[in-house]
């Protein structure tokens, strides 16, 4: 028995679909930008340590919660750690790819929306990483904390940032793990009517936990990266629900009792049964009704 689902946007929406080609070397040609902006921003290891020490101080001036304690939380478990780090390694393009591709079919509209949206935070994200070079807290011997992809695997950064040629690990700030994430969730719960949408958000938390328990990420970073998230969804509205049509009467008809459908003269309408009303063609005055209906 198949599972009910949506139905996909039909009528004006489905047409504004865009072309499938299009859309392909749209979407690979901002993963090639996000890939070259990232490489710009290499080097730069004294700034970017400089700076870790700047937002570390000052998370600790606001107090906020110690990123060690979540990682101790999943040191307890050599298995819990090789899953977060997988967690991290595997799940942030993927997800991101299939949310993209699921409103592309079922929800066009939404799509163009959402793609604008993501555009819109990996530019400002980029813009952050060449000004504001950071090192992450794993590499901070300040934070007392591990690199849990180098100690405990997968991995998906080189030894160190000098020999590092696929990607810039001095752009910790803001996180696009995260950014993503809570768009994906943001993007579903604005796309389904089911009354279990609010639980996109898990997507979101987890990669939270991930991203600060495997010290690639300061608490900062998230709330970066949520802010640019925020001002681009203020800027780029979400495209409103169809409401669905009302059903209109055939011309010359009109709706008369329960479901009773009376032709039209050109005098008004006519009764049941062909006789005119009063004072009409063929029809006779009632007879007034004498007796206990008065």
């Amino acid at each position: 028995m198949a599972c009910p689902t949506e139905p996909a946007e039909k009528g004006s929406a489905a047409t504004a679909r865009p072309p499938l080609v299009r859309e392909l070397l749209l979407v690979a040609g901002l993963f090639l930008v996000y890939k070259l902006g990232r490489q710009l921003a290499t080097g730069h290891t004294g700034e970017a340590f400089a700076n870790a020490h700047r937002v570390w101080d000052l998370e600790r001036f606001l107090r906020l919660p110690g990123e060690g304690d979540v990682q101790s939380a999943l040191l307890h478990s050599d298995g819990v750690v090789h899953v977060v780090n997988t967690y991290y390694a595997t799940v942030h393009f993927p997800a991101t790819a299939a949310f993209l591709a699921w409103l592309y079919l079922r929800r066009p509209r939404h799509y163009v929306w959402a793609r604008r949206v993501l555009a819109a935070v990996t530019a400002a994200a980029l813009v952050t990483h060449l000004a504001f070079p950071l090192a992450p807290p794993r590499m901070l011997a300040a934070t007392g904390l591990i690199d849990t992809g180098q100690v405990y695997g997968p991995t998906v950064y080189g030894a160190s940032p000098e020999t590092d040629s696929l990607s810039n690990q001095f752009a910790a700030m803001p996180s696009l793990h995260f950014g993503w994430a809570l768009m994906v969730a943001v993007g579903l719960i604005a796309a389904t009517r089911s009354r279990w949408r609010p639980l996109w958000l898990l997507h979101p938390l987890v990669t939270l936990l991930v991203i600060v328990g495997t010290a690639n990420h300061y608490w900062l970073d998230a709330i970066v990266a949520a802010a640019l998230l925020g001002i681009a969804l203020a800027v780029i509205r979400v495209p409103r629900r169809t409401a669905p049509r009302a059903t209109t009467a055939e011309p010359g008809r009109e709706r008369v009792g329960a479901g009773i459908s009376v032709p039209e003269g050109p005098d008004g309408p006519q009764a049941p049964g062909g006789l005119g009303g009063p004072g009409t063609p063929g029809g006779q005055d009632a007879p007034e009704l004498v007796g206990a209906g008065r």
